[in-house]
């Protein structure tokens, strides 16, 4: 079994966190390259056959330039936090419509003691939040099994960040599901451990949260009429 990521993985982001500059980064960039990087897309091509039997629509896509994987550089235009990169490394695994409409994706996060795999829909525009709501009203069962079966819950958490204060008007009082409602974000993750992450079990385990994930996915993408 193949180790993916190493100790020199966490080692880099966190220097690069200590030292978020170009300069710096320039002068480690091979660093980047042979302990980050290349690692992470030799884990897309390898986690795509696992991929391919959830759904045929979703990719993990090896590309070093316009694939699935992240680019380390932050885009600072609109931000006040002016440093250069992320201290972390991610990846989405994106649906073939991805680029043309909202769609939900997969999600992978290495980052030291931060590390985690999700899906679903992150900062949607608002239109998408009602139409994902309404899907949840009106296919109760469904959402039930897909965000809060037994064994759905016990690997996973839904991301309860930024919710709304209170239940747009509109829904019925004696819904089930009402603190869903109040989502912004519809996101199930599952947080790995360093070791994992550096173990040679990676795989199998990221092979275990896609097809965990998928049903979550595949109700979202049915809210947005899309393929899954």
């Amino acid at each position: 079994m193949s180790t993916y990521f190493t100790e020199a993985s966490f080692k880099f982001l966190r220097a690069l966190a200590r030292h978020n500059e170009r300069a710096w980064f320039l002068d480690h960039k091979a660093e980047y390259e042979t302990h980050v990087r290349a690692p992470f897309l030799r884990l897309l091509t390898d986690l795509q056959p696992a991929l391919a039997e959830v759904s045929e629509h979703y990719r993990a896509d090896p590309k070093p330039v316009g694939g699935s994987l992240f680019r380390i550089q932050r885009d600072t235009r609109f931000a006040n936090d002016k440093t250069p990169y992320k201290t972390w490394q991610g990846a989405r695994l994106s649906h073939a419509r991805g680029k043309q409409v909202e769609a939900p994706l997969f999600y992978l996060h290495l980052q030291p003691g931060k590390c985690f795999v999700g899906a679903g829909l992150w900062h949607s525009p608002s239109p998408v939040q009602r139409q994902v709501r309404q899907f949840i009203v009106d296919n109760p069962s469904g959402w039930k099994a897909a965000a809060h079966g037994t064994a759905f819950r016990k690997r996973f958490d839904l991301d309860d960040s930024e919710m709304l204060v209170r239940v747009p008007k509109g829904y019925p009082d004696d819904f089930p599901y009402r603190d869903d409602l109040r989502r912004r974000n519809f996101v199930a993750e599952r947080a790995i451990d360093d070791a994992t992450m550096l173990g040679p079990r990676l795989r199998q385990e990221l092979a275990k949260d896609l097809a965990g994930l998928a049903p979550f996915v595949d109700y979202l993408c049915a809210s947005l009429d899309l393929e899954f």
